[in-house]
Order: C-alpha cells, then sequence, then structure tokens
C-alpha cells in the first residue's frame, strides 16, 4: 500500500474519532479504532469492508518500507516495532506481527506534545520524583495504562528545571523533548542502539545525570541499571507488573537463588520510588488513572531485604505514609469514587482488595445520606419467644 493511501485511511481515522488510542488492523475484521478501551468498526464509506491477508500485509509493509532490520525482525521474532509520524498531525507507536500466517498491525497514537505533571493532573508525588538526584524509579503497570506518558511528565518537569544531560533509550522514541533547559539525547532500539543492555552500558560513558530506559527486559539490563543508580545516576524504567510488591519480586526473581541477597541489598539501597498505574473507565466517558506509589524508607528497605512478612507488608507500609503521598491502589480508587469520576461498580472491579474498597465505597455513601445496603424490611419478632413454647 502506497504511503498516502495509508495516511489517507489514518486522517480518516482520526477525523471519525478524535480521541481514539489505538488502530487495529486484524484479518477477518474491519479497521477499527480503540476509543475509551473499547474497539469500533470504523471507515465503512472507504470500502475497505472485512480485512483481508492482503490489505494487512500491504498495510505492514507501507508502515515498515524499505527497512531491512524491521523486515528481518519481523521474518525472525514474528513481530517488530517501529514508529511512524502522519504529517505534523500525529504519531505512532506501531506493533506489526504475524497470527496463523497472517500480518496483524496495531498503532497506538502517541501526543504531539510532551504534557506537564500539572496538565495530567498527576499526583504532587511526581515533581519530587523528578527532584531526585540519583537512584532507579520504577513506573509499572499492564500496556496501555500510561507509563510512558507519566515517564515524559516526570523528564519534562527536568526538562524545564535542570541544566542536565538526559539520555533515553527507548523502542521506538515515542515523545521528542525539545531542548529547553536540559540536554537530551534519545536513542532508538534498532537504530542507535542493538540492546538495552548495550545502550545503558554505553550511556554510562556519556555523562548522562538522568538516563530513561525504556523497558527492564532482563537480568543484565536490571543489574546494569542498578549500577547506573549506585554510582550517582538518575534512572527512570518501566516494568509490566501490578503493584509495588509484584515489582520487587519480579525483579529478585530474574536472578539465580544464590545471587538474592546481594540483589534485595542493592535493590533496597538503589530504588526511590516504585509507581504503578491503571486506567479505569470514567463516568461520562474516557478513562481516569489510579496509582499505587510507594517511596522509600527504612521499613521498605528492611521488606526489600528479608522480605514481606505479616504486620510488614508494602501494602500497610503505603496505607500509614499517606501524609507523605504514598497511597495504594484501593485508596486512589476510593478518592476517585468519592469525587464522582467513577461508579461503585467500576470501583471495586478494578480493586487490589475488593473488602477495603467496599468499606471506604460505603463510608462516603453513608456520609452522603445513601443507602449502604439492599436488605430492607427487617424487624424483631417479638413472638418468637412465645412460639417456641
Amino acid at each position: 500500500m502506497k504511503r498516502q493511501d495509508l495516511n489517507r485511511i489514518l486522517h480518516r481515522l482520526l477525523d471519525e474519532h478524535p480521541t481514539l488510542s489505538d488502530i487495529n488492523f486484524t484479518v477477518g475484521k474491519p479497521v477499527q479504532a480503540e476509543v475509551d478501551g473499547v474497539l469500533r468498526p470504523s471507515c465503512a464509506d472507504l470500502g475497505l469492508g472485512v480485512l483481508s491477508p492482503y490489505h494487512t500485509e500491504h498495510i505492514a509493509l507501507g508502515l515498515i518500507g524499505p527497512d531491512r532490520r524491521l523486515i528481518r525482525n519481523l521474518l525472525d521474532t514474528g513481530s517488530c516495532d517501529l514508529s511512524y509520524a502522519l504529517d505534523a498531525r500525529a504519531r505512532f507507536r506501531v506493533n506489526v506481527f504475524s497470527q496463523r500466517g497472517f500480518y496483524s498491525v496495531v498503532m497506538r497514537v502517541l501526543p504531539t506534545r510532551v504534557m506537564s505533571i500539572e496538565e495530567l493532573g498527576l499526583p504532587a508525588v511526581f515533581k519530587r520524583i523528578a527532584e531526585e538526584r540519583n537512584g532507579i524509579v520504577f513506573v509499572t503497570g499492564a500496556t496501555g495504562s500510561g507509563k510512558t506518558t507519566s515517564l515524559a511528565a516526570i523528564l519534562n518537569e527536568i526538562n524545564r528545571s535542570k541544566s542536565v544531560h538526559v539520555v533515553t533509550l527507548e523502542d521506538p522514541v515515542e515523545f521528542v523533548h525539545p531542548q529547553l533547559k536540559a540536554t537530551f539525547n534519545q536513542r532508538e532500539l534498532g537504530q542507535d542502539f542493538d540492546t538495552f543492555a548495550n545502550g545503558l552500558r554505553a550511556a554510562l560513558r556519556q555523562a548522562p545525570k538522568v538516563i530513561l530506559v525504556g523497558e527492564m527486559r532482563d537480568r543484565e539490563t536490571v543489574e546494569i541499571g542498578l549500577s547506573a543508580a549506585e554510582t550517582g545516576h538518575l534512572v527512570l524504567t518501566t516494568l509490566h507488573t501490578i503493584d509495588a510488591s509484584h515489582t520487587v519480586n519480579r525483579i529478585v526473581g530474574m536472578f539465580e537463588l544464590e545471587e538474592e541477597r546481594l540483589i534485595r541489598i542493592r535493590l533496597a539501597d538503589a530504588m526511590r520510588w516504585t509507581v504503578s498505574q491503571r486506567l479505569l473507565p470514567k463516568v461520562g466517558g474516557g478513562r481516569v488513572a489510579a496509582f499505587e506509589i510507594m517511596g522509600n524508607n527504612l521499613r521498605v528497605r528492611e521488606s526489600i531485604i528479608h522480605g514481606e512478612s505479616e504486620g510488614k507488608t508494602f501494602y500497610e507500609m503505603m496505607q500509614q505514609s499517606r501524609p507523605f503521598g504514598w497511597t495504594t491502589f484501593d485508596d486512589s480508587i476510593v478518592s476517585l469514587y468519592e469525587k464522582g469520576l467513577v461508579t461503585e461498580e467500576t470501583a471495586l472491579g478494578y480493586a487490589s482488595n475488593r473488602a477495603e474498597v467496599k468499606r471506604g465505597v460505603d463510608r462516603i455513601k453513608a456520609a452522603r445520606g445513601e443507602k449502604t445496603t439492599d436488605i430492607e424490611g427487617l424487624r424483631i419478632d417479638q413472638d418468637y419467644a412465645r412460639k417456641i413454647a
């Protein structure tokens, strides 16, 4: 497919769905736009109808172009990642992959402008993260939960306030940061470096103060990232984990059993913040983010080194450290419910501890004078004793 034909489809999709987050090209389905987490058929008037293997293959080749590395990755590994610019209107992060002998394409829309912490409505603790001088910060969550956007906001804060050298290692480069106070060098996997481990190792010789690692995918990358944090760099990175506890376990689980003690000690010393995110359906349409935020103190370090135990869980520590900006997912979700941003059903569905969120919701409903139970019509049976007699 020619680039101009593909661009015409993309322009039409953006015209039809200005708030779309993803575009899906799959054999046996029409062109689909994902809006607020729901896939919707689109571009019916362009005559494409249900996509055939011919359609998706030509779309894939149109996006890849003459890049031999991407074609080799697609043939060797079954998928490839790239970025695509639609004139000056939009940028996309693209994944082309094979399934049952056919090709499918998913395109994620990337904002053309890096938004600030205030514009995104992120918790105030994100400004404190941007002020860190060294250590490692993990931003975790499922695919599509907004990790990259949050990291971009942190880097934007650094860019506006500090004259430092920032090196980013990404796959692919998603947000292009302007050269403000900070000096940015943004490197892309495949074009500028071959693996995250090698790119991170090279970054240590490039005199950065801040290093962004797109994803900690393997043991070697984690080990070099910890070394960078220990030698005075601020390392920002992502992991596909659901909360703080799973983040620690995931990192420790990458290493051999005999290395566990040393890794736990190094992680306890190097970790500054762990931020986990979930996107919830918002009342009236759209989505809103819930956060779990854990910093580092003596109790957290002790639990990282020795493991969680009764009365010493990360969940309890986050609850007890609310005055310092820490929060659990459940507290964050209850807060969203109190503000009227999510329904009770959504709050309970996305909870980590359903009973905890239910108590919080009932407390808010009681304060509003609303019913907290469906049980009605109960009364004391005054004649019960006489009936027994």
